[in-house]
């Protein structure tokens, strides 16, 4: 595995694959890996000929009072990681070399960037479509993994792709859980014994909508409070949204007839998880595999 820290020697190394006729799946991460990133990292050595993987903790995606300085940073345990599972190219770039001095241009997705979590996080999906924009101009990837966990982000992206004509193939994976079906989640290294039990509350929730969506209830209404009085049963568990939306505008959806994106994030202590589920027609409710 190469490790490349600056943006100029990344894109030499990968237009060096490209030029030999290799197909380059891009995952970009924060770190402190688990799982779930890397399920997305095998999906990308399956429909790939090469692997890149990019480390940065983007310091544009949290706000002012958010974990950044926090933010679990395991780069030794990563590599280790990253070369078991055979990744080609690792991109660590520093703050600097992604925003030099004087950066002052950022990519907005305007309208979906103030929804879920946008919402409650103001200019976190500016930071996180400034970094992908960046990662995909030197990566230039022929395909890029990102997790169903982040379901808004991955509506975000989809949309940027879109207006932008980047020429990739976004390809969404599911969401990977612990066997209690806790989504994994780096942050979930932030809760202690029993936190962890209660942030389980998110997932009860979304199995309780998902039970009643699967039995004919159609109505957001009665889904949203029926996932909402879940959550309330847990006194560790501050809601911060509980909302049944589109799964690619996500505006809301009177009801679920056509599908929905069930989404939730909540505070278990000081620690923001989130989670989601999705809702195929009248009957079935699956989580997708390839986007």
């Amino acid at each position: 595995m190469k490790i490349l820290k600056t943006p100029d020697s990344m894109y030499a190394a990968c237009a060096q694959r490209h030029h030999d006729g290799r197909r380059i799946g891009l995952v970009p991460t924060m770190g402190a890996l688990h799982e779930g990133h890397l399920s997305l990292i095998r999906a990308a050595r399956a429909q790939s000929d090469a692997v890149a993987v990019s480390i940065f903790v983007n310091p544009l995606q949290f706000g002012p009072n958010e974990d950044l300085a926090k933010y679990p940073r395991t780069l030794e345990r990563d590599c280790q990681l990253l070369e078991a599972e055979k990744v080609d190219l690792l991109f660590a770039p520093s703050n600097q070399d992604m925003y030099p001095a004087g950066a002052t241009t950022f990519v907005t997705v305007e309208g979906l960037s103030e929804r879920l979590c946008g919402r409650s996080r103001p200019g976190h999906f500016r930071g996180v479509t400034t970094v992908v924009a960046k990662l995909f101009h030197i990566v230039e990837p022929d395909l890029a993994f990102f997790g169903q966990k982040d379901a808004a982000q991955v509506a975000i992206i989809c949309r940027m792709v879109r207006d932008l004509n980047f020429p990739v193939r976004i390809v969404i994976c599911p969401i990977v859980r612990e066997k209690d079906g806790l989504a994994m989640s780096s942050r979930n290294a932030y809760l202690d014994p029993q936190q962890r039990k209660q942030a389980l509350a998110l997932y009860r929730s979304l199995m309780r909508v998902q039970t009643l969506a699967d039995t004919g209830e159609r109505s957001t209404a009665k889904l949203v409070e029926a996932g909402k009085d879940v959550i309330a049963e847990e006194p560790g568990v501050r809601l911060d949204y509980f909302e049944v939306v589109n799964p690619e505008t996500l505006d809301p959806v009177s009801d679920i007839s056509h599908g929905a994106l069930v989404a939730v994030a909540a505070f278990v202590g000081s620690t923001r998880l989130i989670d989601n589920v999705v809702l195929h027609g009248a009957s079935e409710s699956r989580e997708p595999s390839v986007g």
